[in-house]
C-alpha cells in the first residue's frame, strides 16, 4: 500500500491549492516543502510582499499628491524603511500562517525538506523514501539570469532581494520593462529613488495590448520613472555599494553606462526543477526547460504529473491554482478542466493595469474581424472625484456576433473590473449582454458599462 493517495512538490499557490484540492475530494495527501514556511515564491518572496510595499508606497504618493487638495493638511509622513519591511513581514506571516493552518484543517502532512523523485510513485525528502499512488511536481519557477550580470542580491538583485534592501536606494536601474520591474520600479520611485528601467525591447510589458503600452509608459514616465528602451544590457560591475550598467544601444550599437546603488534584474523567469531527478526518469522536457505534460497534465511516466509555472503558459499564481483544483479532480477520477482563454493577467502599479484574452495584434494575425469599444476614466465620476481619472477600459467583440474575445483596462482597480469580463467571456456573452447589464452609479465599473455601449450605438458619458 502506498503511504499516500498523492505527494505533491511544492507548496506554492499551485501546490498548496492542488494539496487543500485533493484533500476536499478524499484524498491522503501529503507536500513536501523545503522552505521554512508554506506558500512558495508568491506569499514568500513575489505577489504578497510586493503587494505589501506597493501599498504602502501607494498610501506615501496619495499624501504627498492629493491629501491637501481634498483639504487633509498637515506635515507628509516620512518612510520609516525599517517599520515599512516589518509591515511587510508581518503580512507574509499572517498568509503564511494561514497556509499551515489550511493543511492542518484538511489533515494534509507537510514533509519538510527537499524532494527528489527515484521512480514513478516514489518521493525522496532527506533519506526517506515515501510513496504515492499520483505525484504532482508544482515546483515553481526562479528569476531568469541574464550573461554579464552576476546576482549578489545585495547591489545586483533580483525581486527577492528588492523586497529586502537594507534601505531605500538613491538611484536604482532595473533590467527589463516586465510586470515585477515595472511595480517594484514603482515602489522604489515612489519612496524617493532615481529609477531608470532599461529595456531590451521598443514597448514596455511585452505581449500586451499596443495602446495600453503607449498609454502606461506615458504614465509611468509622469510619475518619475525614466526609460532607455531599445537597449541591449552587456554586463554589471559591481562593489560592496555601488554598480555600474554597461549597455549598448540596439539602432546605433553606442555604448553607454549607468551608475546605480542597486540593479534590479528583472528579466523574467525560467522552470525550478532542480534536484528533482527529471532526467533520470525520462521526464520530456522542452527546449525552455519547462516540463512537458499532456492534456490531463500528466507528464510521459504515468502517475507523475506537472503544474504552474514548471510547464508551459503565463507564470501566474491564479493559472497555477487553476492547474492545482483541475489536476485534483483528475486523480480522484473526476474531469478537471482549465480554460486557458480566460487567464487574466494583472500589473498592480497605480494606475493598475488588466487583460483577458485576445489583443488586436493576435486577432489581426488570426484575420479575424473584430469591432472595439472603448471609454476613458475621464468620463467617469467616480474615478475624477478620486484623482484616478487616467486611463481606459477597452473591449474587443466578434464583429459578426459580437461576442466578447478580450479585453484591456488601465486605470483605478484595473485588477478587480477585469472580472466582469472573465465571467462575461466564461458564459459566451456578448458585449450587448454586458452593456444592458444595471451598474451601480458611481462605480468604477461603469466605464466597463461604456465600454461594452461603445462596441454597439455608443457611450453615454463620452
Amino acid at each position: 500500500m502506498a503511504n499516500y493517495d498523492v505527494i505533491i512538490i511544492g507548496s506554492g499557490p499551485g501546490g498548496y491549492v492542488c494539496a487543500i484540492r485533493c484533500a476536499q475530494l478524499g484524498l491522503k495527501v501529503a507536500c513536501v516543502e523545503g522552505r521554512e514556511t508554506l506558500g512558495g515564491t508568491c506569499l514568500n518572496v513575489g505577489c504578497i510582499p510586493s503587494k505589501a510595499l506597493l501599498h504602502a508606497s501607494h498610501m506615501l504618493h496619495e499624501a504627498e499628491h492629493n491629501f491637501a487638495a481634498m483639504g487633509l493638511k498637515g506635515k507628509t509622513p516620512s518612510v520609516d524603511w525599517k517599520q515599512m519591511m516589518a509591515y511587510k513581514e508581518d503580512t507574509i506571516g499572517q498568509n503564511t500562517k494561514g497556509i499551515e493552518f489550511l493543511f492542518k484543517k484538511n489533515k494534509i502532512d507537510w514533509i519538510k525538506g527537499w524532494a527528489a523523485v527515484p521512480a514513478a510513485g516514489q518521493v525522496k525528502v532527506g533519506d526517506e523514501v515515501h510513496t504515492a499512488k499520483n505525484i504532482i511536481i508544482a515546483s515553481g519557477s526562479e528569476p531568469a539570469s541574464l550573461p554579464g550580470v552576476e546576482v549578489d542580491e545585495k547591489v545586483v538583485v533580483t525581486s527577492t532581494g528588492a523586497l529586502e534592501l537594507g534601505k531605500v536606494p538613491k538611484k536604482m536601474v532595473v533590467i527589463g520593462a516586465g510586470v515585477i520591474g515595472l511595480e517594484l520600479g514603482s515602489v522604489y520611485s515612489r519612496l524617493g529613488s532615481e529609477v531608470t528601467v532599461i529595456e531590451y525591447l521598443d514597448a514596455i510589458t511585452p505581449g500586451m495590448d499596443g495602446e495600453i503600452q503607449k498609454t502606461f509608459q506615458r504614465i509611468l514616465k509622469k510619475q518619475g520613472l525614466t526609460f532607455v528602451m531599445g537597449a541591449a544590457v552587456q554586463k554589471t560591475d559591481a562593489t560592496k555599494t555601488k554598480a555600474k550598467v554597461t549597455y549598448k544601444l540596439r539602432k546605433d550599437d553606442s555604448e553607454h553606462v549607468l551608475d546605480a546603488d542597486v540593479v534590479l534584474l528583472a528579466t523574467g523567469r525560467k522552470p525550478y526543477t532542480d534536484g528533482l531527478g527529471l532526467d533520470a526518469l525520462g521526464i520530456e522536457m522542452s527546449p525552455r526547460g519547462q516540463i512537458n505534460v499532456g492534456a490531463d497534465w500528466q507528464t510521459n511516466v504515468k502517475g507523475i504529473y506537472a503544474i504552474g509555472d514548471c510547464i508551459d503558459g503565463p507564470m501566474l499564481a491564479h493559472k497555477a491554482e487553476d492547474e492545482g483544483m483541475a489536476v485534483a479532480e483528475q486523480v480522484a477520477g473526476k474531469h478537471g478542466h482549465v480554460n486557458y482563454g480566460v487567464i487574466p493577467g494583472v500589473i498592480y502599479t497605480h494606475p493598475e493595469v488588466a487583460n483577458v484574452g485576445e489583443t488586436e495584434q493576435s486577432l489581426k494575425d488570426q484575420g479575424r474581424a473584430y469591432k472595439v469599444g472603448k471609454f476613458s476614466f475621464m468620463g467617469n465620476g467616480r474615478a475624477k472625484a478620486n484623482f484616478a481619472a487616467d486611463g481606459f477600459v477597452k473591449i474587443l467583440a466578434d464583429k459578426d456576433t459580437d461576442r466578447i474575445l478580450g479585453a484591456h483596462i488601465i486605470g483605478p482597480a484595473a485588477g478587480d473590473l477585469i472580472h466582469e469580463i472573465c465571467v462575461a467571456m466564461e458564459f459566451g456573452a456578448s458585449a450587448e449582454d454586458l452593456a444592458l447589464t444595471c451598474h451601480a452609479h458611481p462605480t468604477y465599473s461603469e466605464a466597463v458599462r461604456e465600454a461594452a455601449l461603445a462596441c454597439g450605438d455608443g457611450p453615454i458619458h463620452s
